[in-house]
């Protein structure tokens, strides 16, 4: 293997590394599989046992935005500390007992017969939108599918109306430059983009919090209302907190998972082939492209007690990250990590985390996903990339996502229903 370049390891987002962080990856978990970046001033660990063995570890806090919060100067707590305040809130970035507790309150909307229930809805769905995409004649995938079904799914369970999902993407584009860390030019004016859009987004959740107490419903927001029974219920800003981070989480990541693993298919036409022929290995191709380009790259955790992981002395008040993205291709876990085989069994990726802050979601995500790659492959006969298409990656320490997906295909325009 090539010599680690020392400046890709003190930067995962460097433009090298953001295009194609697994070359750099596979190098770092091989030759320093818990490395000390200058540049993040972070532990970075890329080993599976060691990332999954993290993900459980109390010693690693999830309650990682408080202490940056606490460590700034008045002048920046001023300029970003509303968008930091309203993400200590995330159950995400929370520990137990607090965890546990926000948790618990929202576990009722995902249910899994609840979510069961949900698979005709978002089949319907899916065709409406693929009736839209193929008439329409668009050719990106994500824009015209890809954002607006889980949007518009999350929508429905948090109980906004259908035609609001367009204005859920300003706002989760900016919370995300904020939660996964944004690189190139929205660096510098992440927090203030965020602030911007903060309030409106509030207003907005205050809003549907006030309808569902006037009129309840099967919603989440009226569920949240509603308590778990034991007389517990979440405050007002806990609930505009916990609905930010449903409508944030509960599309971005699906999103970019639907567009990754067509992307990937269209790389490897013999997989893309076997699920146009066996309809019914949807679900395997969703876990592989879960491990192979899944959407989070780095999950950060900050230490509450000193530890050792390989030799190495991690102490308190240090930053680690915590890579699925790389030990989801440890060849040590994955025979032939670096191949896509939507047949691979088993697949004990962690796309979805491990321990308390497991997905709460991971369900109706692969759902969605499930669905979608079946209908897609099923609906969109010829499909392949768009003659001129380039592959871009959104500048991001966090998280990994496509720009656009343009592709196109040989379906007729579907009649009128």
């Amino acid at each position: 293997m090539a010599k680690l370049d020392e400046a890709l390891a003190d930067d995962l987002l460097a433009p090298a590394v953001n295009a194609n962080p697994y070359p750099y990856l596979a190098a770092l978990r091989e030759r320093d599989p818990v490395h000390w970046s200058g540049r993040h001033n972070a532990w970075v660990v890329t080993r599976y046992d060691d990332v999954a063995s993290g993900l459980k570890d109390k010693r690693l806090s999830s309650d990682r935005v408080q202490p940056l919060l606490d460590a700034m100067d008045a002048e920046r707590r001023a300029r970003v500390g509303p968008v930091m305040e309203m993400l200590t809130g995330w159950m995400v970035v929370t520990d137990p007992p607090t965890h546990t507790r926000l948790r618990r309150l929202a576990a009722n909307a995902f249910q899994p017969q609840r979510v069961n229930a949900m698979e005709a809805q978002i089949t319907a769905l899916v065709d409406e939108l693929l009736d839209d995409f193929i008439a329409g004649g668009h050719s990106d995938l994500i824009a015209h599918f890809a954002y607006p079904l889980p949007a518009t799914v999350i929508g429905e369970l948090i109980g906004a109306p259908p035609g609001d999902r367009d204005r859920f993407k300003g706002w989760s584009n900016d919370l995300a430059m904020v939660a996964f860390g944004a690189g190139g030019e929205a660096r510098d004016d992440r927090h203030e983009r965020a602030t911007r859009g903060l309030d409106e987004l509030f207003t907005y959740f205050e809003g549907l919090i006030e309808r569902s107490r006037r009129e309840p419903g099967e919603d989440m927001i009226s569920n949240l209302l509603e308590g778990d029974g034991s007389g517990d219920r979440l405050s007002n800003d806990e609930m505009k907190a916990m609905c930010a981070l449903m409508l944030f989480a509960g599309h971005e990541t699906t999103t970019t998972t639907i567009a990754s693993a067509v992307m990937t298919l269209l790389q490897h036409p013999d997989q893309l082939e076997l699920i146009r022929a066996q309809p019914e290995l949807a679900g395997g191709a969703v876990e592989e492209a879960l491990r192979y380009e899944g959407a989070i790259k780095v999950l950060i955790r900050w230490v509450v007690e000193d530890l050792e992981v390989r030799g190495r002395e991690i102490k308190v008040g240090q930053r680690v990250y915590l890579l699925p993205s790389a030990a989801n291709r440890d060849p040590e876990k994955f025979p032939d990590p670096d191949r896509v085989d939507i047949t691979r069994s088993p697949n004990a990726h962690i796309a979805f985390g491990r321990g308390v802050h497991t997905c709460i979601g991971a369900q109706l995500a692969r759902l969605e996903m499930r669905v979608a790659l079946a209908r897609i492959v099923d609906r969109l006969p010829g499909l392949r990339f768009a003659n001129d298409v380039e592959l871009e990656w959104v500048p991001s320490l966090a998280s990994r996502g496509l720009k656009e997906l343009r592709v196109e295909h040989d379906a007729a325009v579907p009649s009128p229903r």
